[in-house]
């Protein structure tokens, strides 16, 4: 199959490997941009927990941070991966997930993520937010041609939904996969897991 990948450059070569490991054509087409906001410290000494909801909120939170680490909550693998490790990784990589798994009380949370991500684990936990990078929806001049689209995110989603196409898509999760159908999008399969592995096996069921 012909498989459009659609992370941001630089951060596709895992995905794209893994695919052409297993006989697939690989076309790389960024549909969003990762921008860090600010470049002050950033003192996480006097929380008791950091959530961290992506692998790029986790390279920003470890360039920044000052002070002894607290406990870390990572959305999934991935951005545990990202952080080095962490405290507490959910079953369910989703905000729910994350809320049903951290101890309770908290304590004091601090909720490092992107501009404009979902606010359902900071009210619910009162937890500060800091925001470390936005992310930049893109436009290319012609769409690739291929079988399938692979969306790694509700922005990704957004941005292909605006170009307008009818190819079909493969999305990493929920949320992403409300983006596309909310730009009326095919969505012909979602990763069970959410990362990588979860979108190799998503394609494997649709190619099979």
């Amino acid at each position: 199959m012909r498989i459009v990948v659609t992370r941001p450059a630089g951060q596709d070569d895992d995905l794209a490997g893994r695919l052409e490991a297993v006989g697939h054509e690989v076309v790389r087409c960024p549909l969003i941009a990762i921008e860090p906001v600010g470049d002050d410290p950033v003192d996480v000494s006097s929380y008791d927990w950091v959530v961290v909801t992506s692998a790029n909120g986790a390279r920003e939170l470890l360039r920044r941070a000052t002070g002894a680490m607290p406990r870390l909550a990572a959305i999934g693998p991935a951005t545990a991966a990202a952080l080095g490790g962490a405290d507490l990784v959910p079953s369910v990589a989703t905000q729910e997930g994350l809320l049903a798994e951290l101890p309770q009380p908290a304590g004091r949370v601090l909720f490092a993520a992107a501009e404009g991500a979902r606010r359902l684990l900071p009210d619910e936990l009162g937890a500060d937010v800091l925001v470390l990078y936005r992310t930049r929806e893109l436009r290319v001049d012609v769409l690739p041609d291929g079988d399938l689209y692979l969306l790694a995110s509700a922005s990704a989603a957004r941005a292909l939904a605006t170009h307008g196409t009818g190819l079909p898509v493969v999305t990493i999760g929920p949320e992403t996969s409300r983006a596309a159908r909310a730009g009326r999008l095919d969505v012909v399969a979602e990763a069970q897991e959410h990362s990588t592995d979860g979108l190799v096996a998503a394609v494997a069921s649709v190619a099979s």
